[in-house]
């Protein structure tokens, strides 16, 4: 593992859920000269190892975070809001999909696009 590829490890950790460019951002607070082609490359490498993953979020950039971070993400496609929920949640989903098709689902590589309670009352 190379300092800069610690480095981007680090970021992801740190920072969550991370978008390449926040990520580059953060890394560069340490390292002034890596750029953001070293970041996707890297991203790749780790999310190749098992390191980390990424999930769409909505039509930007890919959000990525720790392997261990599994959960499905709840998109508000009227004010940006993601919330976290329990992967667990799709486990019947999964195992209809499985048996009717045979789709192996990917429960915590999962986001959901809707309406968050707020958006939803003040649209009603």
């Amino acid at each position: 593992m190379t300092p800069q590829r610690q480095l981007v490890l680090d970021a992801v950790r740190d920072l969550g859920h991370a978008t390449p460019e926040q990520i580059c951002a953060q890394v560069q607070r340490a390292a002034p000269a890596v750029n953001i082609t070293t970041i996707y490359r890297t991203l790749d490498l780790l999310e190749k190892l098992g390191l980390v993953r990424h999930t769409h979020l909505g039509h930007g950039a890919p959000s990525y975070s720790e392997q261990e971070h599994q959960h499905v993400h709840l998109v508000c496609h009227e004010c940006g809001t993601v919330i976290e929920t329990p992967s667990d949640l799709m486990n019947d989903l999964a195992e209809r999909l499985s048996g009717t098709s045979g789709f192996e689902l990917d429960v915590t590589h999962v986001a959901l696009s809707g309406r968050c309670a707020d958006c939803a009352r003040a649209g009603s």
